[in-house]
């Protein structure tokens, strides 16, 4: 698998902020990858720079081997952006504007894929229609349907959904997955996290400019793996001191993490035994948003056992 896009030692600063503090990835070309983080965690420029939208102050930024500054032409052909900012011309219809965005990279004859881009982002019926009168949502598909009119081999996705309903929220993925399925490559931020764990194979984390955690889906999952109980329960006053210490009561409810499901039982008899009746139990495991939370709390990375995959892990700070 070759090398999609290459990120190297990237630093960006605007005035006092420091953006970007030395970000190394390498994507692969192929790959599902998420780039998660809090606001002003350098998402947002991390891309820019990879569009050459911002010039990074050092490091270098290549995409389908060509790099961002010195061969921008070539590079910004193999990328397709959609941005977070509903970024429109009110004078065009939608096929107009998807016609217009063709014409930029020399495109002609382009109705064919246009016409599939529509349908598929349920927007046949609005082709027609002034971008103006377009709700919030419809103009969200319109500009991922821009960024794909080109047929980029590298489609870097920054908020998609953010405001879109459930119903094209569904319908959008399905098609991602299937461009992804032949081999376009697809750079994902969201703050819907679920989103990324059911989508990406692959996620970094960053937190004020710099990568904290770099892995498969799969393996951060497996670093971080702890069950979640939770019971409801009655005559809390009798509850032991050391069950006590481990879940602080909270609206009569118990909150525990555990390592494994061997530690369930001993915790359920100790309270029995005390007396205190169990009204509703629940046990979950955990998910990326916890660990996530984890992550962007602290916890050192470095401690925990090597990545699963590390010729594509990369470097993680």
């Amino acid at each position: 698998m070759g090398v999609a896009v290459s990120i190297r030692r990237i630093s960006k600063r605007f005035g006092n902020v420091q953006a970007l503090d030395g970000v190394d990835l390498e994507i692969g070309e192929g790959e599902f990858f998420g780039l998660l983080g809090p606001n002003g965690a350098g998402k947002t420029t991390l891309i820019s720079c990879l569009a050459g939208l911002a010039r990074p102050d050092s490091g270098q930024v290549s995409v389908m081997g060509f790099d961002v500054q010195n061969r921008y032409r070539e590079a910004r052909r193999q990328l397709g952006v959609v941005p977070q900012e509903l970024v429109f011309d009110p004078f065009f219809t939608v096929r107009e504007t998807l016609r217009i965005q063709s014409g930029y990279f020399g495109l002609r004859r382009n109705d064919a894929w246009i016409d599939e881009i529509l349908e598929n982002l349920d927007l046949t019926a609005k082709a027609d229609t002034n971008m103006r009168r377009l709700s919030g949502g419809m103009k969200r598909r319109v500009l991922v349907a821009q960024a794909l009119v080109h047929r980029p081999p590298v489609i870097v996705l920054d908020e998609p959904t953010a405001g879109v309903d459930v119903e094209l929220r569904q319908g959008l993925w399905q098609f991602v997955q299937r461009l992804n399925g032949e081999g376009h490559t697809v750079i994902l931020t969201t703050h819907y996290i679920e989103e990324a764990e059911a989508l990406c194979g692959r996620i970094a984390m960053l937190k004020q400019g710099r990568v904290v955690a770099l892995d498969s889906t799969r393996h951060l999952l497996e670093r971080f793996s702890v069950y979640k109980l939770s019971l409801r329960i009655g005559s809390a006053d009798r509850l032991p001191d050391a069950v006590a210490r481990r879940a602080p009561l909270a609206n009569g409810t118990l909150d525990f993490q555990l390592r494994g499901p061997d530690e369930v039982e001993p915790l359920l008899a100790a309270i029995r035994e005390a007396g205190c009746p169990i009204e509703d139990m629940r046990m979950s495991t955990t998910d990326l948003e916890d660990v996530f939370i984890e992550i962007m709390n602290g916890r050192d990375m470095e401690s925990q056992e090597k990545p699963e995959n590390p010729e594509k892990s990369g470097e993680a700070r």
